[in-house]
């Protein structure tokens, strides 16, 4: 059994299991760490430390132990070959759980655990967003006035996002009130009307963007006296 030295014990006592006091938020698919640490700061290369969730069974999702990551036959399967700790950065205190390829059903709260620090623990809440793009359908035409009723549809956002219409130019169109809808996963659902005019190449582009985790969605339409119709999808990153 190792020796701790008194110096490191005193350490031991006084340091706490800390965690960010807001959600984690990660994209579907995205490389994320879920930041957890000790303070003041101590060695934690020998140390136990313990991830889980207890919402699952069963609810192991990383134990590391004697400088190396244990593969217990009680590790939740679906998180198998996707976690890891940040072995540079161990001997800063720092016990961050790495997460790949992150999916939809990793969101929860999550137990970062040091048994040797009088059970001190800590909860960390991971929201996970799958955006999608807007879906534009046509609600009314009004033959009299020559103008089309549009509304756009985006689901799976977190944080709440922003919902916009645009012209041709670029230019914000004055719309109805956006009506956001929060589903029991913590994702939100976001639509929009807006009333156009049929006239020749106006095109008409709904945006949804998130800017907290650099998020843009947007589909595009092309409204004429005749017809609509699609014209592209558009994805980016807010610099």
């Amino acid at each position: 059994q190792k020796i701790i030295p008194v110096s490191e014990r005193k350490c031991l006592i006084k340091s706490q299991v800390v965690g960010p006091p807001q959600p984690v938020v990660a994209i579907v698919g995205e490389h994320i760490i879920l930041p957890c640490h000790l303070e003041p700061a101590v060695d934690a290369r020998s140390m136990a430390v313990e991830w889980t969730r207890s919402d699952l069974k069963p609810r192991l999702v990383l134990v590391w132990r004697a400088g190396q990551k244990l593969n217990l036959d009680d590790e939740n399967p679906s998180y198998r070959g996707r976690t890891s700790v940040l072995t540079d950065k161990l001997k800063n205190g720092d016990i961050s759980l790495k997460l790949s390829k992150v999916k939809l059903s990793d969101g929860g709260k999550y137990k970062c655990y040091v048994p040797t620090l009088n059970r001190d623990s800590v909860l960390l809440q991971l929201v996970v967003g799958d955006v999608s793009y807007p879906v534009i359908s046509l609600v009314e035409i009004n033959k009299d006035s020559e103008t089309v009723v549009l509304q756009c549809e985006s689901k799976g956002w977190y944080p709440e996002p922003e919902l916009l219409w645009l012209d041709a130019e670029g230019k914000i169109l004055s719309a109805g009130p956006t009506e956001t809808v929060r589903g029991p996963d913590d994702l939100y659902t976001v639509s929009s009307t807006v009333t156009v005019e049929k006239r020749h190449s106006n095109n008409i582009t709904c945006r949804v963007q998130q800017r907290k985790i650099n998020q843009t969605r947007e589909t595009q339409i092309k409204v004429t006296g005749d017809f609509f119709s699609p014209l592209n999808h558009n994805q980016s990153l807010n610099s």
